[in-house]
This record gives C-alpha cells, sequence and structure tokens, in this order.
C-alpha cells in the first residue's frame, strides 16, 4: 500500500499543480521586487516588472542567481525580510571562499520540517522507525533538516551527528536503530569498521538508509545494500534552497521525487544557459516558491541531472529527477575530455575485485594533462600474487579508457590507504594551476 505524508501535494493533477506554481511565482516575484534591492536590480537591469510574469514559461526571463551571488552579498544582503523575522542561519563551509550564508523565518522551518517528513514517509519510514541522524549538526543543514522532519513524523531521532564511527555502531546496536541518514561514503565506512569489529549489519535492526549530500552511483547503491543489508534511498536538498528534502526517491527508486509546490524545477545547458526539454541532461536551476526568509530565483545549482514527469509506479506525481550524475563545477576536463568521479566511481565497483574507495589525482606535465587514479585494494587481494594485482591493474586502465574516452594511469594501494571520510568524501585532487 503507497503512503504519503501529505497526499495532496505529493498526488496533486499536473493542470493543478501548473495554476498552483504561477501563482506562487507571481507572488515571490513581486514582493522580491518590491522588497529585496538585489533581485530589484537584477530585474531592472533585464527592464523588467513584475507583471511580466505571469505565467510559468515566463520564468525564463529572469535572470539566475549563483552562489557568487550569494558570496558577494555576504552575510545578509540576500536576505528578504529584516533580521527580527530570521530565526535561523544556516551557511556553508566556506572552504572555496566566504561561505554562502542562508536564513530561514519560522514559517520558513515549518515548511522545512513539512517536505523533510515527506521524503522520509517517502522513503519508508514511519512513527514507527528509529532514525539516527548521522550528518553533521550545526551550520551544515543535513544534521538538523533530517531530524526536524523526523520529529514532525513522530518517528525517534538519535542525533548522534557525524564522527565517533566505533560509537556509532555500539548505539546502532543498542538503541535498535532502523533508519540511517548520512553520506553513502560514509555508510560504506560503516559498514567496513562494523565487518573489522565483527558485527554482521544484518543482525542489527537497520533497515533503509537515507544517503545524500554528495553525488554517489547505481553500483555505489548497489554496494552498500549489498554490504549493510538494507534499502538505500537518495534524497537530495542544498543549503542554499531548504537543505535536505528538495527531493527524495520513494520505495520504487526509480527518480528522485522533487517537492515541486516548493520548489520550481527547470533543466538548462551549463553553457548557454538555454533551457532544456525534459528527458535531456542538463543543470538542475531550482527556484524556491514559499520560502520568505531568502527566496531564491533560478538558483543555478551545478548539479547535473535528468527531470521525468511520468506518474511514478508509488501513485506520486511529482516531477522526478535522476540520480545527480555530477556536479559540473566538480567535472575534470582532461585533455578536452570531461570526466565525473561518478564515472570512475561506476567502473571499479562493476569490476568488483577492489574496495570502493578511490580518488582522482590530475597533474600538468610539459602542458599535457596527466590522471592517476588510486584504487584501494581489499584484504585479499593485498595478499594476492604480483601478477593478480598486474592484471587487474590493466583491466582496471582499459575500462577507464574505454569509458572515459582517455587514458590515466592507475595505482593498486593497499587496504586502508585513501583517507575515510565521516562527511563528505573527497575524491578528486588536482594540482593543476589553471
Amino acid at each position: 500500500m503507497n503512503t504519503y505524508w501529505n497526499k495532496p501535494a505529493e498526488t496533486m493533477e499536473r493542470e493543478e499543480m501548473t495554476s498552483l506554481q504561477t501563482g506562487r511565482l507571481k507572488e515571490i516575484v513581486d514582493r522580491l521586487y518590491r522588497q529585496q534591492p538585489f533581485y530589484r536590480s537584477k530585474m531592472q537591469a533585464e527592464g523588467l516588472l513584475p507583471e511580466d510574469v505571469a505565467t510559468l514559461e515566463d520564468i525564463r526571463k529572469l535572470p539566475f542567481t549563483t552562489k557568487q551571488d550569494m558570496r558577494d552579498n555576504y552575510p545578509y544582503g540576500l536576505f528578504a525580510v529584516p533580521m527580527s523575522e530570521i530565526v535561523r542561519i544556516h551557511a556553508s563551509s566556506g572552504t572555496t571562499g566566504r561561505p554562502t550564508v542562508v536564513g530561514y523565518t519560522k514559517r520558513d522551518i515549518g515548511i522545512w520540517s513539512e517536505v523533510a517528513a515527506r521524503s522520509l514517509v517517502a522513503a519508508g519510514l514511519s512513527r514507527q522507525s528509529c532514525i539516527q541522524v548521522a550528518y553533521g549538526y550545526g551550520l551544515f543543514t543535513g544534521g538538523l533538516g533530517i531530524h526536524y522532519g523526523a520529529e514532525l513524523l513522530g518517528a525517534s531521532v538519535i542525533p548522534i551527528s557525524s564522527g565517533n564511527t566505533a560509537r556509532q555502531i555500539m548505539l546502532m546496536k543498542d538503541f535498535g536503530t532502523t533508519a540511517l541518514a548520512c553520506t553513502p561514503s560514509y555508510a560504506l565506512y560503516l559498514a567496513e569498521t562494523m565487518r573489522e569489529m565483527g558485527i554482521d549489519p544484518r543482525e542489527t535492526s537497520l533497515k533503509v538508509g537515507v544517503f545524500g549530500a554528495e553525488p554517489w552511483s547505481e553500483r555505489m547503491r548497489q554496494e552498500i545494500e549489498s554490504q549493510l543489508g538494507i534499502r538505500a534511498i537518495d534524497i537530495y536538498g542544498l543549503s542554499e534552497i531548504i537543505g535536505p528534502g528538495v527531493a527524495i526517491e520513494c520505495c520504487v527508486q526509480d527518480g528522485l521525487h522533487i517537492s515541486e509546490d516548493h520548489f520550481y524545477p527547470e533543466i538548462i545547458n551549463p553553457v548557454t544557459g538555454e533551457v532544456l526539454p525534459d528527458g535531456e541532461k542538463g543543470e538542475l536551476v531550482i527556484t524556491t516558491l514559499t520560502k520568505e526568509g531568502m527566496p531564491m530565483i533560478r538558483y543555478r545549482t551545478r548539479d547535473l541531472t535528468v527531470l521525468h514527469r511520468e506518474k511514478c509506479a508509488c501513485g506520486r506525481t511529482l516531477v522526478r529527477m535522476s540520480k545527480v550524475l555530477g556536479r559540473s563545477d566538480d567535472m575534470l576536463i582532461i585533455r578536452g575530455v570531461n570526466v565525473f568521479p561518478s564515472q570512475v566511481e561506476s567502473v571499479l565497483l562493476s569490476i568488483g575485485e577492489t574496495s570502493p574507495h578511490y580518488q582522482l589525482i590530475v597533474d600538468r606535465k610539459d602542458n599535457l594533462d596527466h590522471l592517476t587514479v588510486l584504487v584501494e585494494i581489499t584484504e585479499a587481494m593485498f595478499s594476492d600474487e604480483v601478477r593478480g594485482l598486474e592484471h587487474l591493474e590493466g583491466k582496471i586502465k582499459a575500462e577507464l579508457a574505454s569509458v572515459l574516452n582517455v587514458s590515466a594511469t592507475v595505482r593498486l594501494v593497499g587496504p586502508k590507504t585513501i583517507e575515510r571520510s565521516e562527511g563528505k568524501a573527497k575524491r578528486v585532487i588536482d594540482n593543476r594551476k589553471i
């Protein structure tokens, strides 16, 4: 039996959804023009007035918003309400410059809790669930976003945050955790540590994992499900929009349902900005339709995906996005060829003779790019004879060349050589001076 948190919203007919989105878009554009100097100036630069946006198609007239716009208006320049109405502030880590800051009103927190609860129900959770939230708490939106959604759902929440892996596993066993929320790379690290501790994940109460915050391939899903004995569900969110809860896979696992009554999605050509039709791969652009504290108009997420609007087997009519294929700003250009870490991940996991831990290192020598892929072997392979390792190395190199259309040096490294992450895995080291 299909279960919904907000059935009217999740099964709304397309004509009704379009009408709702149009009304909310017109309201948000009018409010930002009147109350937000940044968006007013951007619209004026395009010669636009609020009344020029009368249909969903008219959204294409509006300029894009980028992460650089957020940094240029640091810290509060994009807020659309007085600070007295802001009840929560989140921010990115700021590892590549100034952090991007997001403000939430009390109503925004309520909407966030609603879409997060909607997501968890789609993933198969209920008020009987016990969810261990191993995303980081604090300025990062992951931990608190899932936490509030789970509490609204009525589930039991273990707010353990990230890190202290042995303790995570102990409490998972002792508290009867049925659902795990963390990054997919950390889920694999938990599985690896459980094996080392002599614990069989199938002897725990764990049934489902809600994983996000980094791109992960279908092969990675299969690896996690195999190692932990659970159903692995992909959740999508980003701090600039609202955090986890923007989209979620249901138990059918055939694309992520976007809560499009709150977030209007478009797919664009990341180079030209041209809007692409459904079914074509491009960069996801999101407009928030209901946020008060810091609405975003046509925010360029840099995440690459595809949109589908066919009704899902679960009964939801919400538009679906495919698993994120990578990020346009994480894409490596090696000798003119586009390379994504997820492609390398899929190759390694399809071969199945290594651990799921890898790293890409890019160098430039004599004005030529060189890609090296570090691949961690298993304990069983580590004790194998040299000839077997050389055969595996050659096999990986040939398969990578076939998939990537560029040659790479493959280096097999010993178990536990590649640093484990309690948050987002660091997949790429780019040493080029570009």
